[in-house]
């Protein structure tokens, strides 16, 4: 089964930039400058921060629907990103990381949940994705929780 990873449109995150650090504290959001490498994910190009590199770690609704699984968490993401859109290869900032993968039906509910290393998540969104109850995948950072990116069919 072939599948798309899609990184976040940076055009949602691209007014917060221009925001004073008083008026993202005001929004729930912070700027920072990457100090390390890896360890600032982007969820716009699916890649890791380089060290010098502005983010922003705002909120972020990312599974918007009416089921009880509509959910919303922080999500890091570069000034200078560009949307990621990956065909049948899991980048790089997923490979090296515990994941947690979630699919969900059409309707938004959750059809399977779990944790795989990164090097297993082509293996395990092929399979997934192969069922006909799963519509699409979210891929979570296992140990934060945090959302990192979308998965559907090619």
């Amino acid at each position: 089964m072939s599948f798309l990873v899609h990184g976040l449109d940076p055009a949602t995150f691209a007014p917060w930039f221009a925001l004073s650090d008083a008026e993202l504290a005001a929004r729930g959001a912070i700027r920072r400058i990457a100090d390390a490498t890896p360890g600032y994910p982007c969820r716009v190009s699916l890649a890791d921060a380089d060290v010098g590199d502005e983010l922003l770690l705002v909120p972020f609704q990312h599974h918007d629907t009416t089921s009880p699984y509509r959910a919303s968490g922080p999500v890091w993401i570069r000034h200078t990103a560009r949307t990621q859109l990956t065909l049948d290869r899991v980048p790089d900032v997923l490979e090296r990381r515990l994941l947690s993968v979630r699919a969900y039906d059409a309707n938004g509910m959750m059809a399977i949940a779990d944790v795989v290393d990164g090097r297993e998540l082509a293996a395990q969104l092929e399979r997934v994705l192969d069922r006909s109850d799963v519509s699409y995948v979210h891929v979570h950072y296992a140990k934060p929780g945090c959302y990192a990116c979308r998965v559907t069919r090619a």
